[in-house]
């Protein structure tokens, strides 16, 4: 059961508009293809998250006991050490010496991979780009500066690089600064100044595209694609048809004061959400952060009751150990439409780590084929399971 509602005042009073609630049964369908567009980045964050740890080192080997005290930090769904095990088309097993502790390194496709991410990454258009990008999350904030710790969770979504402080934001001083933050122990990452050319929404954009009529304030309807077996009651349907001809209000303008009660305002939250979502490289992030970045920036609750209300906008997948936020728009079935070069990148990783469990296979038949040959003999089969030890760890 979610809660609807549904307006009782006249259209020309939009602005003023107070809500009615009704009660709808909603029923809650689950897209498979949206959950497989989430479900093939599985493992993908804490892999990448290790890779740049064990690239920090000046080594660039790490003992596995290190990597495993970041074990909640990277969420890692299983013991490092095993994670390692499952993918040895990334992770090198070795011991630096006899009897010492299990040491962890990158396989030279994984290495491969990361200097092409980062050559992609230091394009002066990818650098351009992820600066607009982050200028443009800032300006979603009323007062044009986040907390590090906010901006942090949002980086990989964001498609920004690991240094980006001391990369983009260097490479960048128009843009921005580091500053002291409401608290004095955290920074805050602020934008400079405003840029009144960067204030435009994506759906702003596409409305003016070849339409020179269209101007702030007027109306612009949201996509709306439900997933096969979703229904909409009547009253319901009729709502959602007034709500989309209201005023669209820029999620680059400060909407809070509207009357909180309001459709309108609740169209501007939408709008927020919409856009916040639209500047992910990957259309979607996890919904903890919208939550958190949500009570940060005030609207309270305003960001969950969309998720619930506006089940054609937004997609909410349980998938791989979190609830994760899709953009509906932003995909065709479980294929992302815009074909952004890092995730082209990121495809390539999830390649590479799909290749293991064939790897696995292979070294399976190979060390029974090595113990039924073995069979009888303890000697042989004492040298097998020593063998066996070092192919586990093995990625040829």
């Amino acid at each position: 059961m979610a809660l609807l509602f549904k307006t009782t005042l006249k259209p020309q009073h939009h602005r003023l508009l107070r809500r009615t609630f009704i009660a709808a049964k909603i029923k809650w369908v689950r897209d498979p293809y949206l959950d497989e567009a989430v479900s093939k980045e599985k493992n993908l964050k804490p892999l990448l998250a290790l890779k740049t740890l064990i690239l920090s080192a000046p080594s660039k080997t790490l003992p596995a006991a290190v990597a495993a005290v970041n074990k909640p930090q990277f969420r890692l769904p299983t013991t490092a050490l095993n994670f390692f095990h499952k993918y040895p088309s990334v992770f090198r097993i070795f011991l630096p010496k006899p009897l010492s502790t299990p040491h962890v390194r990158l396989t030279p496709q994984a290495i491969a991979l990361h200097n092409e991410e980062l050559a992609v990454h230091a394009s002066p258009e990818r650098l351009k780009e992820a600066a607009e990008r982050l200028a443009k999350f800032l300006m979603l904030a009323g007062a044009r500066r986040l907390p590090l710790r906010i901006v942090d969770c949002f980086r990989f979504d964001l498609g920004l690089p690991d240094n980006y402080i001391t990369g983009i934001c260097c490479d960048f001083p128009e843009y921005f600064q580091i500053s002291s933050g409401n608290d004095p122990e955290l920074l805050d990452l602020e934008l400079v100044s405003w840029r009144e050319n960067l204030a435009c929404s994506v759906l702003e954009k596409r409305a003016m595209n070849g339409n020179s009529d269209i101007r702030k304030g007027m109306r612009i309807a949201f996509p709306m694609f439900f997933s096969r077996g979703f229904d909409l009651q009547k009253k319901v349907k009729d709502w959602l048809d007034e709500w989309q001809n209201l005023p669209y209000i820029s999620p680059y303008e400060n909407g809070f004061h509207l009357n909180p009660n309001s459709d309108q305002a609740e169209k501007w939250a939408v709008a927020v959400l919409h856009e916040l979502l639209s500047l992910m490289v990957s259309k979607k992030t996890e919904r903890d952060n919208i939550f958190w970045l949500g009570e940060y920036l005030g609207f309270g609750s305003r960001f969950k009751k969309a998720l619930v209300r506006y089940a054609g906008i937004f997609y909410v997948s349980n998938k791989i150990r979190t609830r994760t936020v899709v953009l509906r728009e932003a995909y065709r079935k479980d294929f992302l439409l815009e074909n952004h070069p890092l995730m082209g990148m990121r495809h390539r990783y999830i390649h590479l780590m799909n290749k293991s469990e064939k790897m696995r296979y292979q070294n399976a038949d190979f060390l029974n084929k090595l113990k039924q040959d073995c069979k009888g003999d303890c000697k042989l089969e004492n040298q097998a399971v020593s063998c066996g030890r070092r192919v586990s760890g093995r990625t040829g």
